[in-house]
């Protein structure tokens, strides 16, 4: 009777300060707080420092690996563990700090289906000086438009709408409307997508008739 009535719950103890590390490990951080001298003090952190190590052997080819475990050692004493220690003594307002927001962008192209990557190249395209290298780039561009839009539209499109949709999104700089030229037919992209895709099927069959039966 007096076994169950001494049960500790997680929820009665104290709060983990590094889960990873378990309830034994934050208990020896306690205990090393608790040490009141410092030589003691220094030579027990030292240990748990050690075993800290052998239990994230994963990080060991990280820089400042080291550094890192006297961080969490700090950490984990709630920064209340007074030794001395080989590296600069991170403060909590420091390791508390949120990172910066990352600016993700923002565009909302009017044709999504052809990606940021092609607004980029367009825009490059229309800073090259004209000639055979800059007409080039237009057309592989134009094709790769026509790929994008088969790949999410219909199974057939016009030249016509690709170059429509290159001079909008040139500003009216790139315009292949009149120059009689034609794009790859949409049946190779849709011959060489359906190619793709059987290829695919039958991988996935050898797969499963590869399987043995026991």
């Amino acid at each position: 009777m007096n076994v169950v009535e001494n049960l500790e719950y997680n929820t009665e103890r104290p709060k983990l300060y590094i889960p990873e590390y378990g309830r034994h490990f934050q208990k020896m951080v306690d205990h090393a707080v608790s040490i009141e001298d410092r030589e003691e003090r220094n030579k027990v952190a030292k240990a748990i420092i050690s075993v800290m190590g052998n239990l994230q052997p994963h990080l060991r080819d990280v820089p400042d690996f080291q550094h890192k475990l006297w961080d969490q050692l700090f950490i984990m004493s709630d920064f209340k563990l007074d030794v001395d220690s080989p590296f600069p003594i991170t403060s909590q307002e420091v390791l508390q700090q949120r990172p910066e927001p990352l600016e993700y962008p923002q565009n909302h192209p009017k044709y999504r289906f052809y990606g940021n990557n092609i607004k980029r190249m367009i825009d490059v395209a229309v800073k090259w000086e004209k000639g055979d290298m800059r007409s080039g780039l237009e057309y592989a561009i134009a094709n790769h438009m026509k790929k994008c839009y088969l790949n999410w539209n219909k199974d057939t499109v016009e030249d016509m709408v690709i170059f429509e949709h290159l001079k909008e999104l040139s500003s009216g700089e790139i315009d292949l409307s009149d120059s009689g030229e034609n794009l790859t037919e949409s049946g190779q992209f849709l011959k060489n997508r359906q190619g793709k895709s059987n290829r695919s099927n039958n991988g996935k069959k050898g797969q499963r008739n590869r399987k043995k039966r026991y």
